[in-house]
């Protein structure tokens, strides 16, 4: 608490699935260490979990020693699904419930990278804002549309914290120290990383295309958000110069020159990687998919989609090798109801 007041410390849990980001964990992580080295307090007490209480590998290959399973856990005040690369395929019924039995009883859920997805799998951010990692934003907002899908760093809404990963968490979890305890604290901390500034709420996931580019540009990069907001539908090329209030021929000149393709090229690659970003993220049919991104023959899309990633789409919901498999680990006597 601020003021000196004798802290109580706040317990955090990190649910570690597998391939998570470690850079999103130890910037989330890190900050409650340095709270508590400044301040002289324990303010902040936190555990590391898995599904099992084994080891789970990060997305680079390290794992950590897990601190418990899911089921020994002693309850968090807050607890953080720490996501990476395919989230999509540590569902688990079990931990379903387990992760809905702790919103039942007040625990503050919270998603890093892309462990949101797991907490919209279980129904727990409909009605909330929320954000995701960039790549996965297009994705939730196709499957989760009781989610009011933010491109935001961060979200806190009431007792839902999201985190679109990277070094973001480092951000998020700065403002939430300094609601809890003070924003001198809070600075002091980011002083001590040297982290120059606290992002907040306002502060949004970077375009990549912004930082190819730069700012010079601003028809350029309204014509491509244009693009990017119409993928249903898309724009034919009068329109979209005509809407940034340029020719034809110039807005060709300004792709050529600084995309190095023509406009319409460029808006096939947007609308064929959202249709990539579909398959690989959602259930959705891949009919769907062809006309979500704009696409009114299914052969044309198959044949635009092979063009550019040397496989059909159906090749994109074949089974990987790499899966996640938590039947034959779980806890002896453990087992979720449901």
């Amino acid at each position: 608490m601020p003021n000196g007041a004798a802290a109580v410390p706040v317990r955090v849990g990190f649910l570690q699935l597998p391939r998570y980001s470690m850079i999103a964990f130890a910037s989330a992580v890190e900050p409650l260490r340095m709270a508590n080295h400044l301040s002289g307090q324990s303010l902040y007490q936190w555990t590391t979990m898995t599904f099992d209480g084994k080891p789970v590998a990060a997305s680079n290959g390290l794992s950590l020693a897990a601190g418990t399973d899911i089921y020994h856990a002693e309850r968090p005040d807050i607890l953080f699904v720490c996501g990476g690369m395919d989230v999509r395929l540590s569902f688990d019924k079990p931990m379903m419930h387990w992760l809905r039995r702790l919103a039942h009883q007040h625990v503050i859920l919270g998603g890093l990278c892309t462990g949101s997805y797991l907490l919209a799998r279980a129904g727990l951010l409909d009605g909330y804002r929320a954000t995701i990692h960039w790549q996965n934003i297009a994705g939730m907002r196709e499957e989760f549309t009781r989610i009011n899908s933010s491109d935001e760093l961060f979200v806190m809404d009431r007792n839902r914290y999201t985190c679109s990963g990277g070094i973001a968490p480092l951000d998020m979890m700065l403002t939430l120290i300094s609601q809890q305890q003070g924003i001198e604290l809070a600075a002091g901390i980011s002083e001590e990383f040297i982290h120059e500034r606290i992002r907040n709420f306002h502060d949004h996931q970077r375009d990549p295309l912004r930082l190819r580019i730069g700012l010079g540009q601003p028809k350029l990069i309204e014509a491509v958000s244009l693009m990017e907001a119409n993928i249903e539908e898309p724009l034919v090329l009068d329109d979209l110069a005509r809407y940034v209030h340029v020719s034809r021929r110039q807005l060709e000149r300004l792709f050529k020159q600084y995309l190095n393709c023509a406009p319409t090229r460029y808006y096939l690659r947007l609308r064929l990687t959202r249709a990539r970003q579909f398959l690989l993220q959602t259930t959705m049919p891949i009919a769907d998919v062809t006309l979500a991104c704009g696409f009114v023959s299914a052969p044309h899309f198959s044949k635009c989609y092979r063009d550019l990633f040397g496989v059909p789409p159906s090749h994109e919901r074949r089974p990987r090798l790499y899966s996640v498999r938590h039947d034959s680990r779980r806890v002896s006597g453990h087992q979720a109801e449901g």
